[in-house]
């Protein structure tokens, strides 16, 4: 690593969407982001420390890799019980119910669009992976 790398930082993250207007109400209802502004049919999206650019595509929906997802940690299985719940009950397109795969509790959904979501805490981690993780 040299000193320029160090001292980078993440700036944005761009997602392309065929419905960008429901996309960014996504992000700002349910993730915590301010919508900054648009032009065209994109969105500029805040958050402190990093942005989030949503790109209109003329085509259909993006096709995402399988897997591919962006994840949040909140602090504790009880928020993400409470926003599972909360996301099942307002029609968030669910992936999954919260399951813990030993690295904490966590779910999966989509925003429109299609973009993945993981929604996780490290609380209840087993003990093996408590040293994995940096804080």
């Amino acid at each position: 690593m040299t000193d320029v790398t160090q001292t980078m930082k993440l700036n944005h993250l761009s997602f392309p969407s065929s419905d960008t207007a429901a996309t960014a109400r996504f992000f700002e209802r349910y993730l915590g982001f301010t919508i900054a502004g648009s032009w065209e049919q994109s969105y500029i999206l805040k958050r402190p420390g990093y942005d989030v650019v949503i790109d209109h595509t003329s085509s259909e929906t993006p096709v995402w890799p399988e897997n591919f997802h962006v994840g949040f940690e909140l602090p504790g299985v009880e928020d993400v019980q409470q926003l599972h719940a909360r996301f099942k009950a307002e029609s968030v397109q669910m992936e999954t119910d919260v399951f813990n795969n030993g690295r904490g509790s966590r779910f999966f959904c989509r925003a429109p669009g299609g973009v993945m979501f993981e929604l996780n805490t490290r609380q209840d981690a087993a003990p093996k992976y408590q040293g994995t993780f940096d804080n």
